[in-house]
């Protein structure tokens, strides 16, 4: 038999569906409007408010690709996020680690030190005076050292690391597990869930990072996607490109791109691919949940 809800219960959840499908409409919309005006035809864009390519056009996307920069900054922006992922989160877990031992000579210090960092910094003449002498202008790697530890990621792993029963290391110090041992064997499973959400932060920052790659490199084969994404919309923005479509604009000819057809294009082609991973990557959250629950 079906249960019989009271009115006031089935009044409720009418108002919190109606609620939580306006939060969907408010937060989706603006991504949504992205979408068709990248996919619409740019003399049709201007009539307003509309939900679906009414002029559905490919050419907005064609140009950016057109770009021969693009293919190369792809190939250089992933081969920075696979390395330098990993590379991080593996050096903030071990930082995270030794600070988490209170036992640690100076450990206050050493907390103290690294803390300190998070609120003053050097500048970007001493940075890049650093990295110059350091030899990493115009190099790879300077995508990958330079920002290789947080402090913040330290800290959030660290005081996650503290929060495990001291018992577990306590019993793998009786079958004589040493430090690396604990680090690898005991405390890394444990800690799989925020390792995955530092993996995914640090991640989406290398994908995001345009900065670095504006200051450090003058080689166009080094530029990120990014940074190429960017010069392409200055283009379309204030360059020759946007001065053109404008003319044909007021000649009253079609146009099929226009610099806020290429905005919008240049958003999509940076955000769809975190969009298309971030659902592997939360599956990998809910593992590693369970993973810690098991061993814990």
């Amino acid at each position: 038999m079906f249960r019989k809800y009271p009115l006031s219960d089935r009044l409720f959840d009418l108002l919190l569906a109606a609620f939580l499908a306006g939060v969907f409409l408010v937060t989706f919309y603006p991504f949504w409007n992205i979408l068709v005006i990248s996919l619409n035809d740019a003399t049709d864009s201007v009539r307003g408010l509309y939900w679906w390519p009414r002029e559905f056009t490919l050419d907005s996307y064609r140009t950016i690709f057109r770009n021969g920069e693009l293919i190369n900054s792809v190939q250089v922006t992933v081969l920075r996020t696979v390395i330098g992922t990993p590379l991080s989160v593996l050096a903030i877990s071990m930082m995270a680690y030794a600070l988490s031992k209170r036992e640690l000579i100076a450990w206050k210090w050493f907390n103290l030190f690294f803390i300190f960092t998070m609120y003053f910094g050097g500048g970007l003449i001493p940075s890049y005076m650093i990295i110059k002498s350091l030899g990493l202008i115009d190099s790879f790697w300077v995508f990958i050292f330079p920002g290789l530890i947080g402090v913040f990621l330290m800290i959030l792993i660290r005081t996650y690391m503290e929060q495990l029963p001291a018992e577990l290391e306590e019993s793998a110090k009786i079958d004589g597990a040493n430090d690396w041992q604990l680090y690898a064997r005991v405390v890394m499973p444990l800690c799989v869930p925020v390792l995955a959400t530092i993996a995914l932060f640090v991640g989406i920052g290398h994908w995001n990072a345009w900065y670095d790659s504006y200051i450090y490199t003058y080689n166009p084969d080094l530029k990120t996607l990014q940074a190429v994404l960017v010069k392409i919309l200055n283009q379309f923005q204030t360059g020759a490109m946007l001065t053109e479509a404008e003319q044909l604009a007021n000649t009253n000819k079609r146009i099929p791109v226009s610099g806020e057809s290429i905005r919008m294009a240049v958003t999509m082609v940076a955000t769809i691919p975190v969009l298309l991973v971030y659902p592997f990557i939360q599956r990998y959250f809910v593992k590693g949940i369970m993973m810690g629950a098991i061993k814990g």
